[in-house]
């Protein structure tokens, strides 16, 4: 039962905040256009429930080609990495991330049924294909915009404990812990950016599936 109330609140949750933040996506969207052109939403493909692909949606916070320029430039192992004070990403970008407001395209995602407002973060599917077996309890439930290891410390802590934190929601997930995770979130609007960390498991799984 608090599973389909957590669905049902999902859905609603995200049909209102579609509708009511739209001027704050029209404002957004107008920032970016101006800064750096086309596209507004950057679409990336994520690992949902199950490991199942989706489109994830977010607002573009780096330069266009940010991947191959970070190649180039040899900014980072991890492709999809950043860095402190990472070259790639916008004026407009450093505010939406340190609000998260580069988010909020994804209650699109959760409108769909894709994502949920709270559970583990979206991973991506080149990264989710090395995952070793307790990697995957992660997903037994669906990714969310927020979560458990997003309020303990976002880029600033490991893999390997996001992966644990990760599974500690999992089997310990009530409704009362959702409502704990999107208190915490919004206080923690505004924060300075925090500092990421190099992703080296995922680059050393990377590695060492490119050599297998």
């Amino acid at each position: 039962m608090s599973r389909l109330v957590k669905n049902v609140a999902d859905r609603v949750l995200a049909a209102v905040g579609l509708v009511v933040l739209s001027p704050v996506y029209v404002g957004i969207s107008a920032w970016i256009l101006k800064e750096t052109g086309r596209p507004v939403i950057f679409r990336q493909p994520r690992a949902g429930k199950d490991g199942e692909p989706f489109e994830m949606l977010k607002f573009r916070t780096m330069v266009n080609d940010a991947v191959e320029l970070g190649r180039r430039l040899g900014i980072s192992d991890d492709p999809f990495g950043v860095i402190p004070n990472d070259p790639r990403i916008t004026r407009s970008g450093r505010f939406l991330r340190r609000t998260s407001l580069d988010e909020l395209p994804q209650l699109w995602n959760v409108l769909r049924g894709q994502m949920s407002i709270v559970g583990p973060r979206p991973d991506l599917i080149e990264q989710v294909a090395n995952y070793v077996d307790g990697d995957r309890r992660r997903l037994a439930v669906k990714p969310g915009i927020t979560g458990w290891a997003q309020i303990q410390g976002r880029d600033e802590i490991p893999w390997e404990q996001r992966f644990a934190l990760d599974a500690w929601y999992v089997d310990n997930w009530s409704l009362a812990l959702d409502a704990r995770i999107v208190v915490a979130t919004f206080t923690q609007l505004g924060r300075p950016d925090p500092e990421p960390i190099e992703d080296t498991l995922n680059i050393e799984r990377a590695r060492a599936a490119r050599h297998e």
